[in-house]
């Protein structure tokens, strides 16, 4: 743990903030993002917590700081530049192909975050560099099986687990995950937290959740939001045992 502190975070936001009209939704936040970490990002609605996610995939531009991302400033880089450097998303609603079977989103996913317009004639290899991704990211998300099943017809957790191979196709090097485990039953969630737990070996994940059992088994590393602001980052522990946290957002629930 120690050693994760002393490495460079591979990406990280200094005093990000946004403003929308007269709202301030993000208030001077600063994250560190480290490969072999989960780090968590929790709060009520209306926290900042997607708006935090969104300016970190370049969905939407900070109003002020800064985020870098593997030694560069990529504060002002665009979402698809983002994403072909090396920065994966999933969303809160789930943005599959309902209609192409599980091998065919992958492959969809892996072919746009490689293309390569004036590259025509490589069309070929690329396909079949696309597929060989699309299989990995099946096997890692516990797809494989279910590769020539319609997406559309797959259970709500199976959804969720096709959205992060999808991710997982495009080659990313950091995983911002905006409430993967929304909706799922419990052994859905076990699937999950395995796969997180495997995921966070190669990636730096960001996890903004809404599941608290889940957050404090999953997490390296919790950051609690309240109106736009950090109040806390630290360790699930020390997190779980802050009695400002308690107060405004865990409750009783979790104080010891």
């Amino acid at each position: 743990m120690h050693d994760m502190q002393t490495r460079a975070p591979l990406m990280s936001a200094s005093s990000l903030s946004r403003r929308f009209g007269g709202l301030t939704a993000v208030d001077a936040v600063s994250i560190d993002l480290h490969v072999g970490q989960v780090h968590a990002v929790i709060g009520t609605n209306g926290a900042g917590k997607s708006t935090l996610i969104n300016m970190l995939s370049g969905e939407i531009p900070p109003s002020g700081g800064s985020i870098a991302f593997d030694g560069q400033d990529i504060s002002r880089w665009s979402q698809p530049r983002r994403a072909r450097a090396g920065v994966g998303r999933s969303y809160q609603r789930t943005t599959i192909f309902h209609s192409f079977d599980v091998l065919e989103n992958c492959r969809l996913a892996a072919q746009s975050a490689a293309q390569k317009p004036w590259a025509i004639w490589q069309a070929a290899s690329a396909c079949s560099s696309s597929l060989a991704r699309a299989r990995d990211a099946m096997e890692i998300a516990g797809l494989t099986h279910a590769a020539a099943t319609p997406a559309g017809s797959l259970s709500h957790g199976q959804q969720r687990q096709l959205e992060i191979a999808m991710c997982l196709a495009t080659g990313p090097r950091v995983l911002l995950l905006d409430e993967p485990l929304a909706g799922m039953g419990a052994e859905e969630t076990e699937r999950m937290l395995a796969m997180l737990e495997q995921l966070k070996q190669a990636h730096a994940v960001l996890l903004v959740e809404h599941d608290m059992d889940a957050v404090f088994r999953v997490a390296d590393h919790i950051t609690v939001m309240v109106n736009g602001q950090v109040i806390a980052s630290d360790t699930p522990a020390a997190i779980r045992n802050n009695p400002e946290v308690q107060l405004a957002y865990l409750g009783e629930a979790h104080a010891n």
